[in-house]
């Protein structure tokens, strides 16, 4: 294949707030709802739980010259989403080229943040508590358009070599075996598409619309929770550092006694995250499509929303050990108070009887 057809989506993603209320957000913008269109007849409980309102924007550019059809999707977690899409047609030395420029770059930094801030400044009003700093995820999707004669297995087996060093963003060839495990990670549903994924960048060989209306969307939604989950791992060490410095200064007088509201601090800080942890995890339902349900497992795994999920899971299990154990210092000294009172009462008690009152 010396020439091709298709497209290059670039995802970047920014953690702006605690929460977007989208019934403010959709009269402020005239966005729309997306319905997740899946690759065969599902039953109507696969959906987004609150669909995400999607913007369209006016196309955009890079210095370089490169012009982009734009959106915005605004999720109802915090996170608004960039997603940049590039026709492209050429060959596989040039789409090589241009994934080891762009995924190793800064070069669409500028640009999506610069398009997040404008349109934040005019939506405020549906944005509830805004951070000073974001905390952002890219990614990359290089698609190849198919069609119905195609075989993925054979473009897979032909030009593993190209494939596996587009999705790693590597100019240099890799290793037999590099290139081996990275094309492990792929899944197909019919003979002709196929999906190799990444850790930032993943290549989708697909019809345009089976891409556009389903893979590309799930890619977006993991790394959107992939923000979530950093958020909270980054809010729980901060937590937990907090009350660590608490406990080295249990000599202090009464320290002990101030046990009990900065324990309930941490309770309250865990329970929010559990809470915003579960409406993040079930805020898209899979049941009844289990290709679907297949390929965000293998995306979550690969973009690293699994491992940051386990990392908070761990921080919240300390958390509650951590409670506990404050809970049972307070307990200690507030004991050990009511018995220096008691001691201190009998004192003057035995005072009054020495001196005949």
């Amino acid at each position: 294949m010396a020439e091709f057809q298709g497209a290059i989506f670039v995802l970047a993603l920014y953690d702006v707030c605690d929460e977007i209320s989208l019934s403010d957000l959709r009269p402020l913008i005239g966005g729309k709802q997306p319905a997740p269109v899946f690759k065969h007849t599902t039953p109507e409980y696969v959906r987004f739980e609150r669909p995400p309102v999607v913007e369209p924007l006016e196309p955009v550019a890079l210095e370089s010259g490169e012009r982009f059809d734009a959106t915005l999707q605004y999720y109802d977690y915090g996170v608004v989403s960039v997603l940049l899409r590039l026709s492209y047609t050429g060959n596989w030395a040039d789409l090589q080229q241009l994934a080891g420029r762009w995924i190793s770059s800064t070069s669409f930094d500028e640009l999506t943040i610069r398009l997040v801030r404008q349109r934040l400044a005019t939506v405020r009003p549906a944005l509830r508590k805004l951070y000073d700093n974001w905390l952002s995820e890219d990614y990359y999707i290089f698609h190849l358009h198919t069609s119905a004669d195609m075989q993925a297995s054979d473009l897979v087996r032909e030009h593993g070599r190209e494939i596996s060093q587009i999705v790693s963003g590597e100019a240099a060839p890799l290793s037999d075996a590099e290139r081996n495990e990275t094309l492990q990670a792929s899944m197909s549903y019919y003979p002709n598409d196929s999906i190799v994924v990444g850790w930032n960048a993943a290549f989708l060989c697909d019809t345009e619309a089976g891409a556009e209306s389903t893979t590309i969307r799930l890619l977006e939604y993991a790394n959107s929770q992939l923000l979530q989950f950093r958020h909270y791992d980054d809010l729980l060490t901060r937590e937990l550092t907090d009350a660590y410095r608490f406990l080295q200064s249990r000599g202090r007088p009464l320290a002990g006694w101030r046990m009990r509201p900065a324990a309930a601090r941490l309770r309250t800080v865990s329970l929010e995250v559990i809470q915003l942890t579960e409406h993040t995890t079930n805020a898209l339902k899979f049941v009844g499509d289990m290709f679907s349900a297949r390929l965000y497992k293998l995306c979550s795994a690969k973009i690293g929303v699994t491992e940051y999920l386990a990392l908070v899971h761990e921080k919240l299990r300390t958390a509650d050990e951590l409670y506990g154990f404050m809970i049972e210092q307070f307990h200690q000294s507030r004991g050990f108070l009511l018995e220096v009172m008691v001691v201190i009462i009998l004192i003057i008690e035995l005072v009054f009887l020495f001196h005949g009152k």
